[in-house]
């Protein structure tokens, strides 16, 4: 499989793929609830001509589509790499309880009034959601270390005993807060993009990208992985290390995305089928396409959530769970059959 890729192939479709990109990229901070001019805001180019317009592009709409984008991809390479590892082709970020502990952990953080404050890049929500993201995964991988290494299967049922775990004790911090606070918690429940200048995106960088270089360096051991443990064991891959590689990028990737923009659902799902029936499975291709597309695709979805009940907005997660949602029970059923 991997021996099939020849340089040509791969640099015309990454460029498809980047281009595709680079389209959404520079129409989607021009859509929302306020019209902007183009010419007032390439006029911001120089600073004694700075507008309003220019104001809102470059200090909300650009920020917030670059979240989108690095987000979206973050969450697409991880459930790529994960529905190899697992051999489960319903696998995404979530499953592995990182969703509910960076949940549980925000929750916590906004159940004490008075406790936003704002740490360097970070706030204490975000903090809070981090912490509970690692502790989650460090204690699934924990529970899922035995006398022949790393279960998948374990890892499984310990990402969802995890997660109803954390929904339990979610409600349970609902039903003693205040209130007026419940607002604050179901917003962030539901994922968004909500952010104001690159503070925050440069914070959660140091976490994203060496997580996703973990997951990239392991395409070509994944190609044989996809193959079977038995089949990827014969041609000399290490199995249980590029398991324990693959665990720990999706940790961090993915700690680093719900920590800033919520338990965002399906990004890590649909987007890694739809780039292998669009691209072949080779994961030397995949996984890049995969943060391409994954990023496009939670960006134009925020547009959609900016634009539908405008000039008010929607979080962009409802609309990844309308798409995601019948996906997910197709890929299921044809499972079934």
């Amino acid at each position: 499989m991997s021996g099939l890729l020849t340089r040509g192939r791969f640099v015309r479709v990454i460029t498809a793929y980047a281009v595709l990109s680079v389209i959404v990229l520079c129409i989607a901070p021009f859509f929302g609830s306020e019209s902007l001019d183009v010419r007032e805001v390439l006029n911001a180019l120089s600073p004694q001509r700075a507008s309003m317009d220019a104001k809102i592009f470059f200090s909300l709409r650009l920020p917030r589509v670059l979240l989108g984008f690095l987000v979206g991809g973050a969450l697409a390479v991880c459930g790529g790499a994960l529905q190899v590892v697992l051999a489960n082709p319903l696998a995404e970020p979530f499953i592995l309880g990182i969703a509910g502990g960076g949940a549980l952990g925000a929750v916590i953080a906004l159940s004490v009034p008075g406790f936003l404050v704002h740490l360097g890049p970070f706030s204490t929500v975000q903090l809070f959601s981090l912490a509970g993201c690692l502790f989650c995964l460090l204690a699934i991988y924990r529970f899922s270390m035995g006398p022949l290494g790393v279960s998948m299967t374990t890892i499984l049922l310990a990402g969802v005993t995890i997660n109803i775990l954390c929904g339990a004790a979610i409600l349970l911090v609902r039903y003693l807060v205040s209130p007026h606070l419940l607002v604050a918690m179901d917003r962030w429940m539901m994922g968004g993009l909500d952010v104001v200048g690159y503070r925050e995106i440069l914070g959660m960088l140091p976490l994203l990208v060496p997580g996703l270089g973990l997951l990239v360096s392991q395409a070509h051991a994944l190609n044989q992985l996809a193959l079977g443990q038995e089949m990827a064991l014969g041609h000399g891959v290490n199995v249980a290390g590029v398991q324990k590689q693959v665990l720990l990028g999706t940790g961090m990737a993915s700690a680093a995305a719900v920590a800033l923009a919520g338990p965002i659902g399906f990004v890590g799902l649909i987007i890694p089928h739809a780039v292998r029936r669009l691209s072949g499975v080779d994961h030397r291709i995949v996984l890049p396409a995969c943060f391409c597309l994954g990023g496009a695709f939670l960006t134009i979805c925020d547009l959609v959530a900016r634009t539908i009940v405008s000039p008010t907005e929607m979080p962009v997660g409802i609309i990844t769970a309308m798409v995601g949602g019948p996906v997910f029970l197709k890929i299921l059923f044809k499972g079934l059959r």
